[in-house]
């Protein structure tokens, strides 16, 4: 079990990708492989299970989205890349914060060949470049078994950013990584994450799978 699974699906809905991270992590088993789930969203605010409506602002024609994981609320769109991180860390021996910190330590790998000095913060989990955030990430964890994941900003409009307290900060400024002489592109962003991330945690292989498995289905 020592393979992740690369599963591009492309740009998808919110919702759908969403059930479908609970029913898979809901029927995995000790056989099941770890995975990785590479996506773009159309634009959708997503709210924390710790979320507060105070932080919506002006959400407007943006819908808002309820969720299981952990965190406040933030903002997903074209031009930034999603990456779900299905991993039984019972079977790996990680601890939630191991996990938490291969992740961060991953995106700040990622952008430092662009130049981009990068670096997590104690007090406001993510990745920032200086004070600005450009990196978020919100996990939850069922049965020794990791869903959701981070939301890199790559090349997007950021201004729906400014109709919420972005992860319940009100005034955090958010970057995105083509503003820096980073990646410009979602598939470029994407291969650094995964490459540095299989490196983190010592996968011997990788393998590549487009779209979701007809199984991945929210269990009932």
């Amino acid at each position: 079990m020592n393979e992740l699974v690369i599963r591009q699906l492309g740009r998808m809905d919110y919702v759908p990708v969403w059930e479908a991270m609970q029913g898979f992590t809901d029927t995995r088993d000790e056989h099941s492989q770890d995975e990785l789930w590479i996506v773009e969203h159309p634009p959708v605010f997503t709210q924390g299970q710790a979320g507060k409506a105070e932080h919506l602002l002006a959400p407007g024609d943006i819908p808002v989205v309820p969720v299981d994981r952990g965190g406040q609320v933030t903002y997903h769109g074209p031009g930034q890349l999603v990456v779900y991180f299905m991993i039984d860390i019972r079977r790996r021996k990680l601890g939630v914060r191991d996990l938490v910190t291969a992740i961060e330590e991953t995106v700040v790998r990622s952008l430092a060949p662009y130049g981009i000095q990068s670096a997590p913060r104690a007090d406001a989990p993510g990745v920032y470049i200086g004070e600005e955030k450009v990196c978020s990430l919100g996990l939850r964890i069922r049965k020794g078994c990791s869903f959701h994941g981070l939301a890199l900003n790559v090349n997007m409009d950021l201004s729906p950013f400014l109709r919420i307290n972005p992860c319940g900060y009100a005034g955090m400024v958010m970057t995105q990584t083509s503003a820096h002489q980073g990646p410009e592109h979602i598939n470029e962003a994407a291969e650094l994450i995964v490459q540095h991330f299989a490196e983190q945690l010592a996968y011997a292989k990788t393998i590549n799978q487009t779209g979701l498995a007809s199984d991945y289905v929210k269990a009932s």
